[in-house]
Order: C-alpha cells, then sequence, then structure tokens
C-alpha cells in the first residue's frame, strides 16, 4: 500500500493552492476541478479538508465523474491511464488535472466539456 493513501487530503491541499496561485489560477478555480472529479459539492469538500480525511477514504466518498476516464497524459512518468490500482490513478487524475490548471489550460478543456 503507498503513503500517500493514508495522507490527508488536507495536508496535501495547500499545495495544489499554491501550485494553481503561483501560476495565476485561483482556489476557486482549483475547488472547481476538485469538485468536478469528485462529485463532492463545497460543503462536502469542506468537511474533507476540515476533517483530515485520508485519500484512501476521500476517494471512497467520492463519486467520480463519469468522464475521468479522459484525462490521460504523464504525471510522475506515468501514464495515468495505465495505473492497475484504482486508488492510485485517482488520485493521478487529481494529480493531472491540478497541473493542467498551473499550466494555464481553459476549464472546458480540464473538465473535459
Amino acid at each position: 500500500m503507498s503513503r500517500i493513501f493514508g495522507t490527508s487530503f488536507a495536508s496535501v491541499y495547500p499545495h495544489y493552492v499554491t501550485k494553481a496561485e503561483k501560476k495565476g489560477r485561483t482556489r476557486a478555480e482549483l475547488d472547481q476541478v476538485i469538485q468536478w472529479l469528485t462529485g463532492f459539492d463545497e460543503a462536502e469538500l469542506r468537511s474533507h479538508l476540515d476533517n483530515g480525511t485520508t485519500f484512501e477514504d476521500f476517494f471512497a466518498d467520492s463519486r467520480l465523474n463519469p468522464n475521468a476516464s479522459l484525462i490521460t497524459g504523464v504525471v510522475c512518468g506515468v501514464r495515468v491511464e495505465d495505473i492497475d490500482d484504482p486508488l492510485m490513478q485517482k488520485i493521478r487524475y487529481l494529480d493531472k488535472l491540478v497541473d493542467e490548471l498551473a499550466r494555464g489550460k481553459p476549464m472546458e478543456k480540464i473538465l473535459r466539456t
């Protein structure tokens, strides 16, 4: 089991925010991306952040977007579409979306609309 599975989502979230804001994107845009992927509304997302939910529990509670399988590409040298472990794949989907946001990709492309 990967160490990231037991890491709290709240401990990584500030790094996502920093990465996005350094590139001129907003926390609201980041939250929109996370909510699109997970199916959480704003209150559910805040609850997970406040409660220190682990990545494992965070994604167990999520309702993964049906278009998540359209997320492709490389994160940390690994193609996200080739990851066998379902939880790790979901975490890498999120990493990929945050990367796309930070690179300035338009929201409609990030959200696969």
